[in-house]
């Protein structure tokens, strides 16, 4: 078939394809998922779901704070029948189970047969407000839960339906702001905090960053092809690839009915700026070619030769970089690998079929600059080899102190992460999370089951006992604002039975009395509040509560402490107990972090292994290989320890993710390497003919890629800033390793049996 024909076929096919890719990746939704996050298979999680089906879910709330007027306090009859005027708005609202508000709650109190309920706030007579705040700063679980320390600002407690998606949640949101506006409270006095609100903002500012990403991106590409090639073509062929492959595979994702989230979110950035590599390496081989002389279809079809093999080895080390993410047990990491690594070899495909297609019907390429005896790049890059062979030894002591140093600034580099960690300081939400952690209980969620033993219920005398044990223990040592527990029931409702009075709000010492107080709850067991503490039966119990987001290894410790004291101040033949929760299941991320990182870069290093002892069949090729780029990871976990910058989720991937990208012209290199070395038995020559050849395609590469990932600087999530800065100078570092170490290294290692010393000699003169 005539090669025109041919290609004329293969863009037909690959447009039908891309065709096909877009409907697909039309279907795709922005989406994000708390519940995603954690450690799936992890027996923890299976715990927390049937204990979530059993009480329900610990972070289907929102809490509203509501600051009272500047130099007043929550008491004033104004904003007390403005808070009113909101939480009987917000009980309407779709989604809304129940609102609890320091102006709706009452204090029950038992007469006879009747019930009454007192309410703490009399905001029509000034006379009691004295007696009504100190009531309220003295009830347990008021202050803290729907009233601030410094009785500056009250919260309402908004008890949601479970699993609440984005546009209800949305439009919840919507309709809060609207209500507050109604009751007269300005949004400047308003905060927010639940997992409806993190969901809002991350997948709205996740369809804003992924456009400016990528628009970034193509600005940036473009310029750096312009100035590379100075060719029109050499701009316009590899954006058309490169942004097919990012076509492909979205379309992949939404095949697979897969959503875009904050991992998946890098995916076209991550593909754009990775697939142009293939593209710069066959484009540079073929201008090359074409300026020394090589016909079109000459220079073409040894541009493919010469470039196929690297390029389909390069293809594989970065796309099992992506891959080896899957071994971790988040779920947006693992199909961030997963769809990454698969675009990744779809790039490579449209790479060696759409452009070549493109260059067969684009006629004979004129050159802008012409030239007779090679390019300027030449001079440059001969300039450049002869200048590392003269300083070899600096080079070599540069790298010592450097890998020296970072390794120790590296220690310093701790696994640490909290709720909103994704969100710098600075911003409004995270200001808010803040918000509760500073002026109420806090925001994150505390969760243990209570289970009691020997057929014991959770209202039996000494379970409750126990209950009251751990509840001090939670208050005094590990640091919770407010709590709920079967014991709560208890304590109010004989509260309740002596007139309201505090100091009845006691679990009583006599047994038959506690047996009267069990019979008055159990007609009360099967509504929501009570349910939502102890199963009808008695059988199991919840002790819940909310305190402030300290971070994970702080709340690693207090854990650690209560696990010890679960297991020595508590008898565990009359209750038994398990630390649950998302917040516990968040935390437990952290433990696998160093295990996958140390997973993904083990395969990534066997691979690369593997394929260099493939290629030369010699160890020391293997060492050689490597060196240059682990140099650059470790220089990067230096920087962090310097930095202070933690290990987390979002950044736990850096180092796999930068290690298989910069290996990808290592192996461009060492390839074309071997290729010489089949015309060009003189190690020296084949190093340095190898040098001219790959050095402009090295260098252009890094450039897009370091560009690339500095877009990322301009997000608003710390997890993404960083991985775009940390990966960025891990690819800088790696090129400045490339063309300096690497060399070096295989002519002294790799050739120390093949070299005499005079040749050693005459390689660091030679120009």
């Amino acid at each position: 078939m005539p090669l025109r024909r041919l290609a004329h076929l293969t863009l037909l096919v690959l447009a039908l394809l891309t065709g096909l890719a877009g409907y697909y990746a039309a279907q795709l939704r922005f989406n994000y998922n708390f519940n995603d996050f954690y450690p799936a298979g992890d027996p923890d999680l299976d715990y927390y779901q049937g204990y979530s089906q059993r009480f329900g879910n610990d972070n289907d709330y929102l809490l509203l704070g509501v600051e009272a007027p500047r130099g007043g306090t929550v008491f004033e009859p104004t904003f007390v029948a403005q808070l009113d005027s909101l939480a009987r708005q917000a009980r309407t609202l779709p989604h809304v189970l129940g609102v609890t508000s320091l102006s709706t709650l009452r204090n029950p109190v038992v007469e006879g047969v009747g019930v009454y309920e007192l309410p703490y706030l009399h905001p029509q007579d000034p006379s009691r407000r004295a007696a009504d705040s100190a009531l309220i700063f003295q009830t347990p679980g008021l202050v803290g839960n729907v009233l601030s320390r410094d009785a500056r600002a009250a919260a309402l407690v908004l008890q949601l339906t479970p699993d609440l998606k984005k546009p209800p949640g949305d439009s919840l949101l919507a309709a809060l702001h609207a209500a507050a506006a109604r009751a007269g409270l300005p949004d400047a006095r308003l905060h927010l905090a639940g997992r409806v609100v993190a969901q809002s903002v991350f997948v709205d500012r996740l369809k804003m960053e992924l456009m400016v990403f990528i628009s970034l991106a193509v600005v940036l590409v473009t310029g750096l092809l312009r100035l590379t090639f100075r060719t029109w073509w050499g701009v316009v062929l590899p954006l058309v690839v490169v942004l097919g492959a990012v076509l492909w595979g979205l379309g992949v994702m939404g095949a697979a009915g897969v959503s875009i989230d904050l991992m998946t979110a890098l995916l076209p950035l991550m593909l754009f700026v990775v697939g142009m590599s293939d593209t710069i390496h066959i484009i540079s081989r073929y201008v090359s070619e074409l300026g020394y002389g090589a016909g079109k279809k000459a220079a073409l079809r040894t541009t493919l030769r010469e470039s196929g093999f690297g390029s389909g080895l390069s293809a594989l080390t970065t796309s099992i970089g992506f891959f080896t993410l899957m071994t971790s047990t988040i779920k947006p990491i693992h199909n961030f690998g997963l769809f990454t690594g698969v675009a990744v070899l779809l790039a490579f495909f449209l790479s060696f079929t759409l452009l070549p297609a493109m260059l067969v019907l684009l006629g004979q390429p004129q050159l802008r600059e012409p030239r007779r005896q090679g390019h300027s790049w030449d001079g440059v890059l001969g300039g450049l080899f002869s200048g590392v062979l003269r300083r070899r030894w600096g080079i070599y002591a540069a790298s010592g102190l450097i890998l020296v140093v970072s390794i120790g600034l590296a220690t310093r580099v701790r696994i640490n992460s909290s709720l909103l960690d994704d969100l710098s300081k600075r911003d409004p939400v995270r200001q808010d999370f803040a918000f509760f952690d500073r002026q109420f209980a806090g925001v994150r969620p505390f969760e243990l089951e209570l289970k009691p033993a020997g057929g014991r219920t959770v209202y039996d005398p000494a379970v409750l006992r126990e209950t009251e044990r751990i509840e001090h223990y939670l208050t005094a040592t590990y640091g919770l604002q407010f709590q709920a527990s079967p014991a709560t029931l208890v304590r109010a409702t004989r509260k309740a039975l002596h007139g309201g009075e505090l100091a009845d709000y006691r679990l009583p010492t006599d047994s038959a009395e506690l047996a009267g107080l069990v019979a008055r709850l159990r007609p009360l067991r099967k509504k929501p509040e009570f349910r939502a503490l102890a199963l009808p039966d008695g059988s199991a119990g919840r002790l819940t509560g909310r305190m402030g987001d300290m971070g994970s290894i702080r709340a690693d410790a207090l854990n650690a402490g209560l696990r010890r004291f679960l297991r020595t101040g508590v008898d565990t033949t009359v209750l038994r107990t398990r630390l649950t929760g998302s917040s516990n299941l968040i935390d437990k991320n952290n433990e696998n972090l160093t295990l996958n990182m140390i997973q993904g870069m083990a395969i990534d290093i066997l691979m690369v292994t593997v394929i260099v002892l493939a290629l030369f069949r010699s160890l020391r090729m293997t060492l050689i290989v490597l060196v240059p780029n682990l140099l650059p990871i470790l220089v990067v976990a230096g920087v962090m320890g310097l930095a202070g910058v933690n290990m987390k989720v979002s950044t736990s991937i850096i180092f796999t993710i930068a290690f298989g990208i910069a290996v990808d012209d290592t192996i461009h290199f060492i390839s074309k390497l071997k290729l010489s070395l089949g015309h060009e038995p003189n190690l020296f020559k084949a190093v340095r003919r190898t040098y001219l050849l790959a050095g402009k395609a090295v260098i252009v590469t890094s450039l897009i890629l370091v560009g690339g990932f500095c877009t990322l600087l301009f997000s608003q999530f710390d997890g993404t800033f960083y991985v775009g800065l940390l990966i960025g100078l891990t690819l800088l570092f790696g090129v400045v390793a490339e063309l300096t170490l690497l060399p070096l290294l295989i002519l002294d290692i790799y050739g120390r049996r093949k070299r005499g010393a005079r040749e050693v000699r005459e390689a660091v003169v030679v120009p």
